[in-house]
């Protein structure tokens, strides 16, 4: 607000860049402008400070939608005073020439005509708007059916009041409606995530599922592989055995080959040897054939005699000694 200076019969007054100071003496004005600094007198001066910056107006209020459901509005309008002269003849803004404040309050007395002609903009919009709609857009809504209400308000702007801007941060309704419309949306909200839940279980069954077929189907590859491994190997097995029955067969044969073909020449070796034999005998019986018996068995003990190494008793009996007498006396009556 203004600064004031007392002196005797005077005071002087310094306003603000953001003040315009209207100067009255005598029900004349006299003073009219931003940042005025004068002297005066103040037994015939009267003197009032209009604001000429942006104000901030922050509003809430409660209203009912075409549903009959409550709602709340929060926002804020922003305007200013274009014309402090008509300004300061419709509303009191004089002041104290002692301290230099308001002796009234101007600025709720403003404050409180621009908030009912927003609160009855937007009580007009909310009474034909249906609770859903009123929640999805009613603040652009509200904003807009606020500001072309105020701006084209004639009081306000016979007044010389110029709506900035209208700001509309939030349409509300009750906790217990609030809480009853986020219900559909929560339990939507909880469903997806559920079957995503659902969703991620499955999936992790099938990925187990598919896991537990592809070590199934190794196995079954293994399985089979070991068993054309087992296969194999008897197969080679088989083969090694049969080489070696083969090769025992063949060296078999072969050594009773060597064995056929030794007896086989044994066998003749023996008959060479024995027909030499036979016939040496032969020759040797055939010899004797011409012998008498008297001198085949001289013979024969001649053979007996080289046989025996140690001959204990020697027996000889008349029968065998009488016809070697005999051959002996005729032999001699021969030589004769």
């Amino acid at each position: 607000m203004a600064e004031i200076m007392r002196a005797p019969f005077f005071r002087h007054l310094r306003g603000l860049p953001t003040v315009h100071t209207l100067y009255y003496r005598r029900g004349r004005l006299v003073r009219s402008g931003v940042g005025q600094s004068f002297w005066f007198r103040p037994l015939s001066a009267a003197i009032a400070e209009v604001p000429v910056d942006d104000r901030e107006l922050p509003f809430l209020f409660h209203g009912r939608t075409w549903d009959f459901q409550d709602v709340t509005v929060q926002g804020a309008v922003t305007y200013r005073l274009t014309d402090p002269v008509t300004v300061g003849r419709r509303v009191d803004f004089t002041i104290d020439l002692a301290r230099g404040t308001w002796l009234r309050t101007p600025l709720e007395q403003l404050a409180g005509l621009v908030t009912e002609l927003a609160q009855q903009h937007a009580f007009d919009h909310l009474a034909r708007t249906p609770l859903r709609d009123a929640l999805v857009d009613g603040v652009d809504a509200i904003r807009a059916r606020v500001r072309d209400g105020l701006l084209a308000d004639e009081r306000l702007a016979g007044m010389g009041v110029e709506v900035v801007s209208v700001r509309v941060a939030a349409v509300r309704p009750t906790p217990e409606v609030d809480k009853a419309l986020q219900l559909p949306t929560r339990e939507a909200i909880q469903q997806q995530a559920d079957e995503a839940t659902f969703a991620r279980r499955a999936l992790a069954v099938e990925k187990e599922r598919a896991i537990g077929e592809n070590e199934l189907q190794t196995q079954i590859e293994i399985a089979r592989r070991t068993e054309q491994l087992v296969g194999q190997q008897g197969a080679n097995d088989r083969l090694r055995a049969e080489e070696s029955a083969r090769s025992a067969r063949i060296e078999a044969q072969g050594r009773a080959e060597r064995q056929r073909i030794g007896a086989q020449a044994q066998a003749e070796s023996t008959r060479l040897v024995k027909g030499a034999e036979v016939e040496a005998e032969a020759a040797r019986l055939n010899a004797y054939a011409a012998l008498d018996a008297m001198t085949l068995l001289g013979l024969a003990a001649q053979e007996l005699a080289g046989a025996l190494r140690h001959v204990d008793h020697l027996t000889i009996t008349p029968e065998l000694i009488t016809p070697l007498l005999a051959r002996l006396t005729a032999d001699r009556s021969d030589a004769s």
